[in-house]
């Protein structure tokens, strides 16, 4: 596939050097030299200096012969016109934006990205996205990783196995003997440094990382399982008022009558603005890594830190001072990845990576099949993926015990006409069954293949 990616930021960056390494054609574009110097220094791209938005850029960038444009600037602005140049001028199938501006996003102009006004195919909110996600994980404690698949009657958990984990040391096959009724399988493991596919006889040790497929409605028993029974914060502190904190603000206060939350923001004029738009959340300005204003905030008595700000130093100072001062737990946003090998010892619970999660929408629209979802683990690892079986998939037909399927793969749940099916040796797979899955980075490529069309099917 030939790719063309506008920003060579974070984001820019991570897609990139994810495409080059599953062989793909890419160019990359940015106004900063020193940062497509490092593209060209480190990845097997083609780098361009030069704006995104500009056709000339995008014709010597390959834009006549691409398969699709992903423009992930700063500039939602440039990311809207170099895809709409893309398309009138060199007919780009794909088009993908990333577009932060909530002004874009009302419903009520939904129509402004149809192809007959501003042709973007896939417009990616970071904000919205990284909001949901640390909802999810505010609703669910103990999960280190949250991630919905099927209609949301999926869920794929992320569970670190303590030393009290009443599961360790447990055969898994002997688990799902000690619990018919409960559908949910282990896919995948980390321990230590290693990523790997668990097979039956495999036990899970204390400090394991288990990526555990579930239904939904069986995710909070799934936690209980493995020792993690913690309640749900209702009494909630966060760090920055920006777009992430006053969408997760103002939806706690849709969802959760009960919850009361407390913003702190660094600046007057957005504090107020912030204050104005919620009806029972306290704004309080100041800084975040100020202790009298945490104890202002009572950050003694709060079940949950959550730092949103815009700095990384900021989110893990603020969260581990939180936690010195008495809350119970925290949950940090971290841009750069340097930092997330450092959270457990510093004593940060969770954290989320705005990168990663925009990552794995773009990842959704580059992989080929019927590819529905793709959420990406361990910075690439391992993807966990939702795809739709077609009659000529190599899937359909035969049980499941008698299928060669590649190694690094494990089928985790299969939906099928709204319920969700856990996989064994006796099933087939059925034709519009949609199937999630957990792949190694080196088996994605099979898994894309077991789910594209064939020509035979025409």
């Amino acid at each position: 596939m030939r790719v063309i990616i506008c920003g060579a930021g974070q984001v820019g960056y991570g897609i990139a050097e994810r495409l080059a390494a599953e062989k793909n054609d890419v160019s990359i574009i940015d106004t900063a030299p020193e940062l497509i110097q490092a593209v060209r220094d480190t990845l097997d791209v083609r780098g361009f200096v030069g704006h995104g938005s500009h056709p000339e850029v995008l014709e010597a960038a390959g834009a006549q012969n691409a398969d699709m444009i992903i423009a992930v600037t700063l500039h939602d602005e440039v990311n809207i016109v170099a895809c709409e140049v893309a398309h009138a001028l060199f007919n780009v199938p794909m088009k993908i934006a990333r577009i932060r501006a909530q002004s874009y996003l009302k419903p009520h102009y939904q129509d402004l990205f149809s192809r007959e006004h501003l042709p973007i195919d896939v417009i990616i909110s970071p904000e919205m996205e990284v909001g949901e996600m640390v909802l999810r994980r505010i609703a669910l404690p103990g999960a280190t990783d949250v991630v919905r698949f099927a209609e949301n009657k999926i869920a794929m958990v992320a569970i670190e196995c303590l030393e009290d984990c009443p599961v360790v040391h447990t055969p898994l096959a002997q688990l799902s003997e000690l619990f018919p009724d409960l559908l949910s399988t282990v896919v995948g493991v980390t321990r230590g440094q290693n990523l790997f596919i668990p097979h039956s006889a495999d036990q899970l040790l204390p400090g394991d990382i288990a990526y555990v497929v579930t239904p939904k409605d069986q995710v909070r028993r799934t936690l209980g399982l493995f020792g993690h029974d913690e309640e749900e914060a209702t009494r909630i502190v966060i760090a920055g008022g920006g777009n992430i904190g006053l969408y997760v603000a103002k939806t706690i206060e849709q969802r959760q009558s009960r919850t009361k939350i407390k913003i702190i923001e660094s600046t007057r004029e957005r504090a107020v603005t912030v204050a104005d738009q919620l009806r029972r959340t306290v704004v309080l300005n100041g800084s975040a890594l100020d202790q009298k204003l945490l104890l202002e905030a009572d950050i003694q008595d709060a079940d949950l830190m959550v730092a949103l700000t815009n700095n990384d130093q900021v989110n893990i100072l603020s969260s581990v001072m939180a936690k010195r001062l008495g809350c119970k737990a925290n949950l940090v946003l971290i841009n750069n990845p340097a930092y997330q090998d450092l959270t457990k010892s510093l004593g940060i619970d969770a954290y989320v990576n705005p990168g990663s999660i925009t990552i794995s929408r773009v990842l959704q629209h580059v992989r080929r099949g019927r590819i529905r979802a793709v959420h990406s683990v361990q910075r690439g690892a391992a993807e966990i993926i939702e795809a739709e079986a077609l009659e000529t998939s190599p899937l359909v037909g035969g049980y499941l015990r008698d299928l060669d399927l590649p190694d690094g793969m494990r089928i985790g749940a299969i939906y099928r006409d709204g319920q969700v099916l856990k996989p064994n040796g006796a099933m087939r797979i059925r034709p519009k069954d949609r199937v999630v899955i957990f792949a190694l980075a080196d088996a994605v490529r099979h898994v894309e293949q077991m789910f594209r069309v064939s020509l035979e099917f025409f």
